[in-house]
């Protein structure tokens, strides 16, 4: 005999992630009269057509009548009709959804529910990308409960002292949960946040004294980098040297970077919270898409996982033009959008760019010990593939020498990669003074105005500024870089006004 199903529609709430945020989805079942069928609207994706059958073989190895057992036909909508709807953690909503409309779920106070995974065919919840945002989402939106797949405990748990999440492994679990038949206990806030931090790698270079100020200026301000030097001058160590000399992550910036990775699908069952500042190191064949983000399915890209962190490009010559110059908007704005035929996404990309290359194909131009086999034409075309707006938004250019061997073998005198951080922590905590009434952090993300209000010069460094414009040909943007990194050196040495000495310094760092 056949469950008897109700007339009127059923409706509960899942969400979808935009960008790295979410947006409340309802996912409204009805089934009327006319030949069975089960049909998804509300401009869903091929993955969510192709659910169908998953989730009415998830419902009948649980234990309950799929559709094909009701000769109706099952209408499921996705709302809103204007947001395409992407991916598979719908299922769990729709199974809900249906079991209600045909009354195998005798329960109606689930308004204040929201429903995230995806099921696998004998009924089990899989992982689910996004769970992190949609949980924040929830709990922002007055949702009383949230119920996620078992493998995204951790993460849901981050919030679990403002909303009640439960975890599953499998939907017949998830439905004597809702009948109360059995009960599971909401998942526990028992987390303490405790930033991570590596050890300080730069004592372990020797010398490079030049090369380690430059590190320490761009960590203090936000600044973005060019190492330019022969093979095996100690430009990748100088790379990864520079997370440990950042301040530890503060646990809104742990939360910020996490979202990022859980939409990414990138999350760690067992450590969900990203906390330490990332390092991200592409491969120079990498596409637009990956260092950008977007693609079919629109992801975080490489320079938004590398959000509040770094991004090292080894090589950067050898990297596609295309991937290169989309670098220019992200440098500048702290943002990416990638844009689609219906919505623009936009993913948070404020990094640290360090980018590092061979002054030529071979490696050995001007280098004294070896003898280089390229053309003038060969090296000029070779350095022009970072182009003139790109090296605009890099604040730092230094030259990274070979060492010799006695210096390689000195020991430093004191550990210099301490004392570079401890100036890093004052310098920064000058700018957060500063900033407290802008909606900045760092003396790189100024604007012409805050420019003009916190960067002074005396009438001395104007005249030296302005001997440098026409000298060099300096274009607005490489000024106001200029005027930035004074202002940091500055806030290194603890000094309240740009002094002459902090331009000159700054002066340096340009071609």
């Amino acid at each position: 005999m056949d469950v008897v199903y109700g007339s009127m529609s059923t409706k509960v709430y899942s969400a979808a992630t935009v960008g790295v945020d979410a947006l409340l989805i309802e996912v409204e079942v009805d089934f009327s009269s006319g030949l069975h069928s089960f049909q998804i609207v509300g401009l869903a994706d091929k993955a969510i057509e192709e659910s169908k059958e998953r989730i009415s073989l998830a419902l009948k190895n649980s234990g309950v009548k799929p559709p094909l057992s009701f000769h109706k036909k099952l209408i499921v909508n996705l709302a809103p009709a204007d947001i395409k709807k992407e991916g598979s953690g719908y299922d769990l909503a729709i199974a809900v959804g249906f079991m209600l409309a045909s009354e195998q779920l005798l329960i109606r106070d689930l308004g204040k529910i929201i429903f995230v995974g995806e099921l696998a065919l004998d009924g089990s919840l899989r992982k689910t990308p996004g769970v992190l945002p949609i949980v924040e989402l929830a709990v922002k939106n007055g949702f009383e409960s949230v119920f996620v797949p078992e493998e995204n405990s951790k993460e849901a748990s981050l919030f679990a002292d403002k909303i009640r999440v439960f975890s599953f492994n499998n939907l017949k679990l998830l439905i004597m949960q809702l009948e109360k038949t059995i009960t599971k206990p909401p998942l526990e806030h028992s987390f303490e946040y405790e930033a991570e931090q590596g050890e300080l790698e730069l004592d372990e270079i020797s010398g490079l004294q030049n090369a380690k100020r430059a590190l320490g200026i761009a960590a203090a301000g936000g600044h973005n980098l060019l190492f330019k030097g022969p093979p095996g001058t100690g430009k990748t160590l100088l790379a990864k040297a520079l997370p440990e000399l950042l301040p530890k992550l503060s646990l809104e910036e742990a939360i910020e970077i996490t979202k990022i990775y859980s939409v990414s699908n990138l999350l760690d069952s067992k450590n969900p919270l990203i906390s330490k500042r990332p390092f991200r190191n592409p491969h120079h064949t990498a596409s637009v898409v990956s260092i950008v983000g977007g693609g079919q399915t629109p992801k975080p890209g490489e320079i938004s996982l590398a959000h509040r962190g770094v991004l090292f490009l080894d090589e950067t010559p050898e990297f596609n033009r295309l991937v290169l110059e989309s670098l220019r908007q992200p440098l500048e704005e702290g943002v990416v959008t990638v844009s689609r035929a219906r919505a623009s996404l936009k993913f948070p990309a404020r990094f640290i760019l360090i980018a590092a290359m061979n002054p030529c194909p071979c490696g050995w131009f001007r280098d004294p010990r070896h003898e280089c086999s390229c053309s003038m034409q060969t090296i000029q075309k070779y350095q022009r593939k970072i182009s003139g707006p790109l090296l605009d938004r890099i604040d730092l250019i230094l030259e990274v020498p070979r060492i010799g061997f006695e210096e390689l073998k000195t020991k430093p005198k004191e550990k210099i990669g301490q004392i570079i951080k401890e100036k890093v922590g004052v310098a920064r905590r000058i700018q957060k003074q500063r900033f407290e009434k802008n909606k900045i952090l760092l003396n790189a993300e100024m604007k012409p105005k805050q420019i003009q209000e916190y960067c002074q010069l005396d009438q001395e460094s104007e005249r030296l500024l302005n001997q440098a414009e026409k000298q060099f040909i300096l274009s607005p943007r490489s000024l106001h870089r200029i005027i930035k990194v004074a202002r940091t050196i500055a806030d290194l040495e603890q000094s309240k006004d740009i002094q002459l000495t902090h331009l000159a310094e700054a002066l340096q760092y340009r071609e």
